[in-house]
């Protein structure tokens, strides 16, 4: 999340991102959110391959979002992002993963926003879709992995 989120509850940082606070689109300044290091980290250390999904398409900007998952040291994973006219989806139908953790979207227009609504139904139903409240981070989720596809 946005720096100048830090502190501030759920509602409050969805406030800022609707009336574009300056920290927004400050991606170098980016900052996790909760336990959310220790916990891919821990689905990592049960095997699982972790792959990050960026919405930046410019080098830069995926550069920045790169050096903060490097500076906070998340697991180490392949940061994928759209390229053209590419949709989410897209990538999502491509690199088909088991689970996929995406927040609701809330302040850009909720689920019609997700990814996993626009994958190809007969894709669906070989991915889990974990859906979280966007900047409600990811602590309240399984450590276990088999624990997290049956939710």
């Amino acid at each position: 999340m946005h720096k100048n989120a830090a502190g501030l509850n759920r509602e409050e940082i969805v406030k800022q991102v609707e009336n574009k606070e300056k920290s927004v689109h400050d991606y170098a300044s980016y900052i996790p959110i909760g336990n959310a290091v220790a916990k891919t980290k821990s689905w990592q250390n049960q095997g699982t391959e972790i792959i990050y999904l960026t919405s930046r398409k410019s080098q830069k900007e995926i550069d920045e979002i790169s050096e903060v998952l490097k500076q906070y040291n998340f697991p180490e994973g392949l940061l994928l992002n759209r390229k053209g006219n590419q949709e989410y989806k897209d990538i999502a139908e491509q690199i088909m993963p088991d689970i996929l953790v995406e927040d609701d979207c809330e302040s850009i227009g909720g689920t019609n926003e997700m990814t996993y609504t626009h994958i190809r139904s007969d894709l669906k139903s070989k991915i889990k879709s974990v859906p979280i409240k966007e900047f409600g981070g990811i602590d309240y989720l399984p450590d276990s992995i088999k624990a997290l596809k049956t939710l």
